[in-house]
C-alpha cells in the first residue's frame, strides 16, 4: 500500500503544533466536581493555579494527545539516548537512569532549602562526600560546590585570583589565555576587569614555556590554560608554565572542563595550578545543556582557599553546618547550596565507579578517541600529528576540489544516524571536524561511526551533490541557519495575532 503524499518521511510521522491538535472541550483531566452546585473551581483553586493573563487559543487535549505529541517530536530528533553523540568540547556521555531516580527520593528532592542544618545532615554529608571526592582527584584542598555551571565556575575561580591579588595591594589588569584554550575563558577574565592577550600553540599544538615568558609581566594576574587543551592535545610543559607563571607573581588557572582525560590518572594540583573547574556533566555523567540546571564546582590551592565562596561547609561535634566566618571570602556566587541535584548525581557516578573505575573510564575515553583517529587518520587530514587524549580533531582540507565543507559532512551524518561531531571549532583549525566518543561507547558503535565517516568521503568524491544537499533522511531538510539563528521563533502566537508577510 502506497502512503500519501507528505503524510510519511522515512517512517517519521509529521506532527503539527500542540496548539493546532485538541477540540473545544477536550481534557486530560477531571476535577471532582463535587456536590452539584457545589463552589466554581476559581473559588477553591490556589491563584497561582489558574491563569488569568488572557492568552487566548491555549490547547484543549487529550492525555493521548499529549503522550503522542512529544513521542513523536522526539523521534525527529538524534540524542544521546538514540544514537552516538560525538560532540566535541563537550562530552554528551551516557547518564545513568539510576542517578534519576536516586536524585529522586523523598530526601533530596522534597529537602527545603530554609531546612536547619541539624535536619538535613544526609544532604549535606553527600555534598561534603562530593567535596572530599573533588579534592582527591584534582589534587586541590579547598572546593566549593556553588557555582552553577563550568562558565560560573570560571567566572567564581578569576573572582577569587582577583581578590588575592587585590589582597596583596594590586589586584593586577592582564590575563593570559592561549588561543587553544575554551571559549569562554576570555569572557571569564574581562567580567572580573582583566584585559586578555591571546598566545599561540607550536606547530604541535601546544603551548611552549617561551611564549608564556615573552608575556608574562608584574601586571598579569593569572594564565587561563585549558588541559588538555581544545584540540585534545596534553599540555605537556605545564609543569615549566607553572613555575613561570608563579614567578612572575601570577596565578594558573587551569580549565577542568576536560578533566575526563585525565580523572584517576594525573592531578591539576601536581601540577602547579591554583584553581580549577569541574564541568560535572563533562566529567561524572550529570545531564547536559539545554538551559541547565548545571553545576561547576571550583578546586583552589591553599594560596586561594581563603577566598573560596561562602557559606562553607565545617563539621563540629554536631555534625556538619553552613560558616559565614570566612572574612576574605569572595561572598555567594549562588542561592542556598547550588543545583544540588546534579552534585547527587555526580556523587553516586563516583561512588558507583570507584577509584579504579575512575581511572579504567578516563582510559576507555582516550582509547576510543584514539581508535577513531587511527581508523579515520588516511580519510581525514588531522589538525595536528600529536598524540591526542579524549578527542581528535580534523579538517576537510583534502575535500576542497570537491565543493564538500565540513558543514556538509556533518549534515551527512545525521542521514547515517548519527549526531553531528562539533564543527569549525576549536577556532585555531580550519575547517575543524572534533569528535570526542567518550568511554561509554562500544567498538560496534564507533566501528559504525568510522564506516559512515568513511562512506560519506567517498561520497563526496563521487557524488558531491548528495552530500552538499543533506541530510535527506531527517524529518526536515537543511535549513536556512542564518535566517533560523537571526529570526528566531520562540513562541507561539494565535493565529489571528499572527502578523501577515
Amino acid at each position: 500500500m502506497s502512503r500519501p503524499e507528505g503524510v510519511l518521511r522515512n517512517g517519521l510521522l509529521p506532527e503539527p503544533l500542540i496548539f493546532e491538535r485538541g477540540a473545544p472541550g477536550r481534557t486530560g483531566a477531571t476535577c471532582d466536581p463535587g456536590e452539584v452546585g457545589g463552589p466554581a473551581p476559581a473559588d477553591v483553586l490556589p491563584s497561582g493555579l489558574r491563569r488569568d493573563d488572557g492568552l487566548a487559543g491555549l490547547p484543549e487535549v487529550s492525555e493521548l494527545d499529549v503522550v503522542r505529541h512529544f513521542t513523536r517530536l522526539s523521534q525527529w530528533n538524534l540524542s544521546a539516548a538514540t544514537t552516538l553523540y560525538p560532540l566535541g568540547s563537550c562530552t554528551m556521555k551516557y547518564n545513568p537512569v539510576v542517578h534519576e531516580a536516586v536524585v529522586r527520593l523523598p530526601g533530596f528532592a522534597d529537602l527545603h532549602p530554609l531546612l536547619p542544618d541539624a535536619w538535613a545532615q544526609g544532604t549535606l554529608e553527600l555534598m561534603d562526600g562530593l567535596a572530599g571526592f573533588l579534592r582527591a582527584v584534582s589534587g586541590l584542598p579547598g572546593v566549593s560546590l556553588q557555582p552553577a555551571a563550568g562558565a560560573h565556575g570560571e567566572l567564581t575561580g578569576m573572582k577569587m585570583v582577583r581578590a588575592y591579588h587585590t589582597d596583596r595591594g594590586n589586584p593586577r589588569n592582564r590575563v593570559l589565555i592561549p588561543a587553544s584554550a575554551h571559549g569562554t575563558n576570555p569572557a571569564s577574565a574581562a567580567l572580573c576587569g582583566y584585559t586578555v592577550t591571546e598566545m599561540p600553540a607550536n606547530d604541535f599544538g601546544i603551548l611552549e614555556v617561551d611564549t608564556v615568558r615573552k608575556h608574562l609581566g608584574t601586571d598579569v594576574a593569572a594564565l587561563m590554560v585549558t588541559n588538555p587543551n581544545t584540540i585534545g592535545l596534553f599540555e605537556r610543559n605545564i609543569q615549566a608554565i607553572a613555575d613561570a607563571v608563579h614567578e612572575a607573581g601570577a596565578l594558573l588557572y587551569c580549565d577542568g572542563a576536560n578533566m575526563n582525560a585525565l580523572l584517576g590518572v594525573a592531578k591539576p594540583g601536581d601540577m602547579g595550578a591554583d584553581v580549577l573547574q569541574f564541568n560535572l556533566h563533562k566529567t561524572f555523567s550529570t545531564p547536559h545543556g539545554g538551559g541547565g540546571p548545571g553545576a561547576g564546582p571550583v578546586a583552589v590551592s591553599e594560596r586561594l582557599e581563603p577566598y573560596l565562596p561562602t557559606p562553607r561547609l565545617v563539621r563540629d561535634p554536631k555534625g556538619l553546618r553552613w560558616s559565614e566566618d570566612f572574612p576574605k571570602a569572595i561572598g555567594r556566587v549562588r542561592s542556598f547550596h547550588g543545583n544540588v541535584g546534579m552534585l547527587v548525581r555526580a556523587y553516586c557516578y563516583m561512588r558507583t565507579l570507584g577509584g579504579d573505575g575512575l581511572t579504567d573510564a578516563t582510559a576507555m575515553a582516550v582509547l576510543n578517541a584514539n581508535y577513531i583517529r587511527a581508523e579515520l587518520s588516511g580519510v581525514l587530514p588531522l589538525a595536528f600529528e600529536t598524540p591526542s587524549l579524549h578527542e581528535c580533531v580534523f579538517t576537510d582540507h583534502d575535500l576542497a576540489a570537491t565543493g564538500v565543507h565540513t558543514l556538509d559532512l556533518a549534515k551527512r551524518l545525521l542521514d547515517y544516524g548519527f549526531f553531528a561531531p562539533t564543527i569549525y571549532f576549536p577556532l585555531v583549525v580550519p575547517g575543524a571536524i572534533m569528535v570526542e566518543p567518550t568511554e561509554t561507547e562500544s567498538k560496534q558503535t564507533l566501528d559504525e561511526f568510522i564506516a559512515a565517516v568513511r562512506a560519506i568521503v567517498a561520497e563526496a568524491r563521487e557524488t558531491p551533490e548528495l552530500v552538499k544537499e543533506a541530510p535527506h533522511a531527517t524529518f526536515v531538510g537543511r535549513l536556512d541557519e542564518t535566517r533560523a539563528a537571526r529570526r528566531p521563533v520562540l513562541r507561539w502566537k494565535p493565529p489571528t495575532a499572527r502578523p501577515t508577510e
